[in-house]
C-alpha cells in the first residue's frame, strides 16, 4: 500500500485551472481500483491519495495526472504494509 503526498509547486490559480482534470484523473484511478482515498492537505498546499498495486503501475499513473504533465505538483511516495485496521478497514490488510 502506498501514501503519496503531492505538494503544489505553482499559485492556486494554476492548480485550480487544472482541478476538473485532475478530478477526471482521480475518478479513474478509482475506477480502475488503484486508489483508494484521497484528499487536500490542510492548509492547502498539496494533496494526500491512499493507493494499492504495485509500484511501478503507480508511478505511471502519477505521471499522468494533469498535475505532474504540467509540472504544477511533485509526489512524495510512502510504501507500507498495513499490520492493523479499525473495525471495517481489515480489506486494506495484506493476505
Amino acid at each position: 500500500m502506498f501514501v503519496v503526498s503531492l505538494s503544489y509547486t505553482a499559485p492556486l490559480s494554476d492548480i485550480d485551472a487544472l482541478l476538473d482534470a485532475h478530478v477526471g484523473w482521480l475518478k479513474q484511478a478509482y475506477a480502475d481500483g488503484l486508489f483508494l482515498a484521497s484528499g487536500r492537505k490542510v492548509p492547502r498546499s498539496g494533496g494526500v491519495i491512499l493507493a494499492r498495486g504495485e509500484r511501478a503501475a503507480l508511478e505511471a499513473r502519477l505521471a499522468l495526472d494533469p498535475f505532474a504533465q504540467n509540472g504544477v505538483a511533485r509526489y512524495d511516495i510512502i510504501e507500507f504494509v498495513p499490520g492493523m485496521t479499525a473495525a471495517g478497514l481489515e480489506g486494506l490488510l495484506e493476505a
